[in-house]
């Protein structure tokens, strides 16, 4: 976490037991440990917060995208209908359409030969 190797860690421990004497020493370990297991609970808290915060917020967008959908599907299935609507009007006033299965006066063969 802070890049210190076991040189540094030596020289920290060298220091301190001269500072603090060997009958502070432990306790003030003790301390210490205490300290940094509160700083890295508190760390792995403020992730785990910023990844629930953004989970949320994918989630809502996700949402907002559903609904974008629906309102599409919703629109192309009312225009299908309106189209399905105006063919079915063109075709009775127009008359009989021809169906794939008669040929046109263009696809018949000739006859005549």
């Amino acid at each position: 976490m802070f890049d210190i190797g076991f040189f540094e860690l030596c020289i920290i421990g060298v220091v301190a037991l001269l500072v603090l004497g060997p009958e502070r020493l432990p306790r003030a370990a003790r301390t210490a440990g205490m300290w940094v297991g509160r700083a890295k609970r508190m760390v792995t808290q403020v992730k785990r917060d910023i990844d629930e915060e953004l989970r949320q917020e994918e989630l809502h967008e996700l949402r907002e995208a559903k609904e974008s959908l629906s309102q599409t599907r919703e629109s192309m299935n009312s225009f299908k209908e309106e189209l399905n609507k105006q063919v079915d009007s063109d075709n009775s006033i127009g008359g009989k359409t021809p169906t794939p299965d008669t040929p046109s006066d263009s696809t018949r063969p000739n006859e005549s030969n």
